[in-house]
């Protein structure tokens, strides 16, 4: 590469979330195949702690030299920016984009009770019982709560948030009717979905997913505006990385993610769409979806709990 071998020691894979969730369990998969390829231990770090700018900051702070990256999920990056007045951290600057690895389509839900089948139905019922309904979302700035709020700001609608301390206890709350709405990702909601305990509304992709084709997508739904778009995981390197050595771990987890055990094990099995994207074009979609998610927090005013 016309510079130092490389790796010259251990990497280091910083995950801000704890370990054994979807993010934690690509990275340490990635981390064992890599280490192989490299020759080299590459070591998983589960650095916890004020909705992931702990961890990201580590690797912002960290040397630029490709020893340290990033694993996160996209509120990291595109939704902390503008949820929060001040961070450690410029999450364009100091984070180089090496590769979208993952997308999870979310699914916006309701319980069987709810009397509408599409988005515009259940706007027209929330307008006839208005503080009526309610909503299960992980805080203020989460994907549930842009979509929500970003409905009532658009229709004039009035339903309530109610927080959840993550996705599961959000799912109980639907299956039980503790809400009558949610928005989860899509392999967590198909089962209850085929067992009769939740019913899709519309789905936050691209385009419509081949196992429930009869799904909308928001933006098919109208509602294109307020989609908070899928969530994803990614992989970062410091800002200032070598371009060489971001596009030899690009090559790397390119490879790695070709291989068919991977892909079954670590995407199709848990319900994720792969994309594993080269860094420019991961680097032109975070510019976009940073540009969509301002507009949305501003619209919905939501800020970090």
């Amino acid at each position: 590469m016309g510079q130092p071998a490389w790796p010259a020691r251990p990497v280091r894979i910083v995950v801000p979330y704890a370990p054994g969730g979807g993010v934690d369990v690509i990275a340490r998969a990635l981390a064992e195949r890599l280490g192989q390829k490299w020759g080299r231990p590459v070591i998983v770090e589960n650095k916890l702690g004020a909705a992931s700018i702990i961890g990201a900051d580590a690797v912002a702070k960290a040397a630029p030299d490709g020893h340290t990256l990033l694993v996160t999920s996209e509120s990291t990056i595109t939704s902390n920016l503008f949820l929060y007045d001040k961070l450690p951290y410029d999450a364009v600057r100091d984070l180089a984009p090496i590769s979208q690895l993952v997308s999870l389509p979310q699914m916006v839900l309701a319980h069987p009770s709810v009397k509408a089948a599409t988005l515009d139905e259940l706007v027209a019922l929330a307008k006839a019982r208005p503080n009526e309904l309610n909503y299960a979302s992980m805080g203020s700035g989460s994907l549930p709560h842009l979509l929500f709020e970003g409905l009532r700001h658009k229709t004039g609608i009035r339903i309530t948030q109610v927080p959840y301390k993550g996705i599961m206890p959000a799912v109980t709350a639907l299956i039980g009717g503790e809400v009558q709405l949610a928005m989860v990702g899509a392999a967590i909601a198909e089962p209850h979905i085929r067992a009769g305990k939740m019913k899709p509304l519309a789905i936050a992709r691209a385009s419509r997913l081949a196992s429930e084709p009869d799904v909308p997508t928001l933006a098919e739904a109208g509602h294109a505006d307020v989609d908070p778009r899928e969530s994803w995981f990614g992989l970062f390197a410091t800002g200032g990385t070598p371009d060489a050595v971001i596009q030899r771990i690009h090559a790397d987890v390119k490879a790695i993610a070709a291989d068919p055990e991977f892909q079954q094990r670590f995407v199709a099995a848990r319900g994720f769409d792969p994309v594993f994207s080269a860094p420019a074009e991961f680097a032109a979609a975070l510019r976009d979806e940073m540009r969509h998610k301002e507009r949305l927090i501003r619209l919905t005013g939501a800020k970090a709990d």
